[in-house]
């Protein structure tokens, strides 16, 4: 019945389907006449056996302008290929077509001529010759796209011309072309050439034949020429020199600005602007101040668009003009800033969204546009009152920009948040708040813009003021951590997720900032979250390096076990081949920031054992991983491992019948072979790589024993170290990580070698060298973890370290190490669950049975803990 009512073949159905049929057959049709018939084929095909230059030199004169375009546009590589024969053969039909081109056509050989230029394939000599006279040609093109076009070439070539050329080709021919009688066009193209020629010529060629037509250019009876002459000034200044600038340019300007067309005050305002250094103090003091002081007052009764340009030029004006100004006219100057940074905002129109007007829209969209400038110039502004006045001075325009109604002015506002931060220095807790803000901000677009430089913004706040300030620097920003994890979450419920990734990445500086037990309770359990969840695989990788970095500086055991026991279980052995997937991404984040020795112990076995996965991809995966696995190896003391990596290839090589992963097992064996394996002693040809992973594995070993002294201390002072009094100690350390002694043993002190007799001042030299690392490891610049593969301050941790004959490996459920009760433990997290684990000098093996089995089940690593040597 269901199917008998689906089919419904009614006579008014029928009639339905034929509608859609011909609506198909009305789109189908602009397909079917844009194809070509036989006899266009046939204009339009080409004897292949002709060479490159015949075949141009064909469709140039006989062929369609589509062809010539295509031509024209091949001409670079025919010069590259044959200069001699294009120029006798190619250039002059190329001229000819040119002639009666079209607006494509033209502005394809004004690239093509360009091209050529900078691709140096003929001498200046011959391009002259033969190409600089077709450009000149074309500069008054009716077309105003495609005169600009051949305009630009030309100035390009300007730059490479000899100067006799220069004077007889284009100078000479300018003079006439900038007369009144000329076109606006024509003079519109000598202004833009008299501003490039200013560089080419000495000063008395310049204030004999070039200044007086610009002087003419300046009082041309159209506007549109004045403002062009006029933004020409700034080229033709800084050619002529100062003393020529004070008396032949200045005055043009004064008299520019107070030209009837706005437009042409507009340009000799920018211009005034960008010349000021050029003018000594008494110039500035005299004669730009007053008309930077008309100009500014006048701004509010003019056109929006004067005020859009004077607030994107307010920096730089504050910068030349400081130290000229007057406490009245500083603070007069100030106050207008102020004015522009909230104009528009007090407005209240009383019409709903729907019907405004469009002169009110378009008179809103110029007041953002003055306000986002007045973001974009906060930073100078900051300089022009003083850091130390910035409270005083500024914070409240600071907050309205931060919570201006308007996207684009909150986004320079995060754009510039890095700069101020960095000005404000000690001050800036001041702007903590702010920060918090711009994190809870509802667009995506200022959180991207904010979260470039939020590792450095937070080591600023975290580290930068007095240290009054510094005390309290955790407590002054209660809100960091909710709106670190409202942001995160925002951006991954977005469709963004090139900000969500940008985001977990910036993450990793969270360690610097914040607590190791704030970031396991509040952060960790997100990264897995994602890594298990999301589906889009950059943020997955994303939050793998991150979750690996926090591992990486969480200062408790019990946790890092916790974490280690749970990506093994959760990743590796998971039910979803995806999962397991991402572990192997894990791992090669691991054996990239950790020591081969953790590797080694936690992640070996449970890596190679995915050689038996049920999914191709997996199997394919660990393939192209295990020469990165086998480097982590060291011999004599990881011999059985290596056994265990041998039996897992010999039996892919053997069993794979999978096609993909059988090619790759055999790549990757003869990669395998190819590898020299590192030994326990140092070898001169891995020396470099021996002393980063022994460098690695001492600060692995030190963070270790520093929580092993920090439980001492506790036990005796009979209260626990808080976080804060932790983050003090850690400042008042300054010994660096190389100023470590050379002989530290490499191995853990169990429990029961600490013997009663042990002096006080080997444990206070421990510490200290504990402290030390920490302060080192906790204070390294977050750019250095990206380079973790090359630089000693990517670490990680280890329990257990070879080399010395023994291995000792901490308790793994004392209960000292534990930070919280029970019924507060996530029942992922489970401490009392035995952590499978690889140490160095074991003879373990891999039941391959066990893991195998090619079911759906989570499968379990057959591993066994190594217990301490007493």
């Amino acid at each position: 019945p269901p199917l008998a009512a689906a089919m419904d073949f009614s006579q008014n159905s029928l009639f339905g389907y034929m509608e859609d049929l011909q609506e198909l057959t009305i789109i189908e049709r602009p397909v079917r006449r844009s194809l070509k018939t036989p006899e266009e084929i046939e204009r339009l095909t080409v004897d292949e056996d002709l060479s490159d230059i015949e075949r141009a030199v064909y469709l140039l004169s006989a062929g369609q302008d589509i062809q010539g375009t295509s031509v024209i546009a091949n001409l670079p590589f025919l010069m590259r290929q044959n200069p001699t024969e294009t120029l006798r053969r190619v250039l002059p039909k190329v001229r000819e077509a040119l002639h009666v081109a079209g607006v494509e056509m033209q502005l394809t050989a004004a690239v093509s001529f360009l091209t050529i230029l900078q691709d140096e394939s003929v001498s200046i000599h011959a391009y002259t010759h033969s190409f600089l006279q077709v450009i000149l040609l074309h500069l008054e093109h009716r077309d105003t796209g495609v005169s600009n076009a051949w305009l630009e070439t030309l100035l390009s070539v300007i730059e490479v011309l000899p100067k006799e050329t220069l004077r007889h080709e284009i100078l000479n021919p300018l003079v006439s072309k900038a007369q009144l009688s000329q076109t606006v066009q024509s003079r519109l193209v000598s202004c833009k050439i008299l501003g490039k020629l200013t560089n080419k010529f000495d000063a008395h060629t310049i204030k004999r034949e070039i200044l007086p037509l610009v002087k003419s250019l300046c009082q041309d009876v159209e506007y549109e020429v004045r403002s062009c002459m006029c933004r020409q000034l700034e080229n033709i200044a800084q050619g002529i020199g100062t003393e020529l600038t004070k008396s032949v340019v200045l005055p043009e300007l004064i008299e520019l600005s107070r030209d009837e067309g706005s437009s042409v005050r507009l340009a000799a305002f920018e211009t005034l602007v960008n010349l000021l250094d050029i003018f000594d103090t008494d110039d500035r003091s005299q004669t730009i101040l007053p008309l930077v002081k008309s100009f500014c007052e006048k701004s509010f009764k003019a056109d929006e668009s004067i005020l859009i340009s004077l607030s994107f030029h307010l920096g730089k004006l504050c910068h030349g003009l400081y130290g000229i100004f007057t406490p009245d006219q500083h603070l007069r100057f100030l106050e207008f800033y102020k004015k522009l940074c909230t104009l528009g905002l007090q407005q209240e129109n009383g019409h709903s969204e729907n019907q405004i007007p469009p002169q009110i829209l378009e008179q809103e969209k110029k007041y953002i546009s003055v306000r986002k400038n007045c973001a974009y110039n906060f930073p100078a502004m900051i300089v022009f009152v003083d850091p130390k006045n910035f409270h005083l001075e500024l914070y409240s325009t600071f907050f309205c920009l931060c919570h201006d109604p308007e996207v684009p002015v909150r986004y320079t506002i995060a754009i510039c948040f890095y700069e101020v931060s960095k000005l404000l220095n000690s001050g800036v807790y001041l702007i903590h708040k702010e920060l918090i803000t711009l994190l809870q901000d509802e667009s995506l677009e200022v959180l991207d813009a904010l979260i470039d430089h939020l590792p450095e913004i937070l080591e600023l706040m975290s580290t930068g003021g007095e240290s009054s300030v510094q005390e309290n620097k955790l407590s002054s920003l209660p809100d960091l951590i909710p709106a670190l994890t409202a942001a995160e979450q925002r951006a991954a419920a977005s469709l963004k997720w090139r900000t969500h990734e940008k985001l977990l990445q910036k993450y990793a500086c969270l360690p610097h900032v914040i607590s190791s037990d704030q970031i396991y309770y509040r952060f960790l359990q997100r990264m897995f979250t994602i890594m298990m969840t999301n589906n889009v695989l950059p943020v997955q990788k994303a939050a793998s390096r991150t979750l690996c970095i926090f591992l990486r500086y969480n200062r408790k055991q019990e946790q890092r076990h916790e974490v280690i026991q749970k990506l093994i279980e959760q990743l590796g052995q998971g039910k979803s081949y995806w999962n397991r997937l991402r572990f192997l991404d894990t791992c090669e984040f691991i054996i990239e920031i950790f020591s081969k020795s953790f590797f080694c112990k936690y992640f070996f076995l449970p890596a190679i054992e995915l050689t038996h996965d049920p999914v191709a991809n997996v199997r394919m995966k660990l393939c192209c991983l295990l020469p990165k696995v086998k480097s982590t190896l060291k011999i004599p003391a990881d011999k059985h491992l290596l056994q265990q990596l041998e039996m897992c290839v010999r039996k892919l090589l053997c069993q794979e019948k999978d096609k993909d992963v059988l090619a790759i097992v055999k790549k990757t064996v003869l990669e395998l072979d190819r590898m020299e394996m590192s030994m326990d002693a140092f070898q001169k040809k891995f020396y470099e790589k021996d002393l980063l992973d022994q460098e690695k594995e001492r600060e692995e070993l030190l963070l270790l024993e520093m929580e092993q002294l920090e439980k001492e201390k506790q036990q005796n002072d009979g209260r626990p170290m808080s976080d804060k009094m932790f983050e003090k100690k850690r400042r008042d350390t300054k010994t660096p990580t190389q100023s470590l002694p050379k002989n530290i043993p490499i191995s853990v002190p169990g429990p029961s070698s600490v013997t009663p007799s042990t002096s006080k001042e080997i444990k206070k030299s421990k510490l200290i060298r504990s402290q030390s690392f920490n302060n080192q490891a906790f204070h390294a610049k977050y750019g250095n973890l990206e380079k973790c593969a090359s630089k000693s301050s990517t670490t990680g941790y280890t329990a257990s370290v070879s080399g010395l004959g023994k291995t000792s490996v901490l308790s793994l459920t004392d209960d000292s190490f534990r930070t919280r009760n029970a019924s507060s433990v996530p029942p992922s997290f489970s401490p009392n669950t035995t952590l499978p684990s690889t140490s160095r000098g074991t003879g373990n093996s891999l039941d391959p049975k066990s893991s195998g089995s090619k079911d759906t089940q989570p499968r379990k690593a057959t591993l066994k803990s190594r217990k301490s040597n007493p």
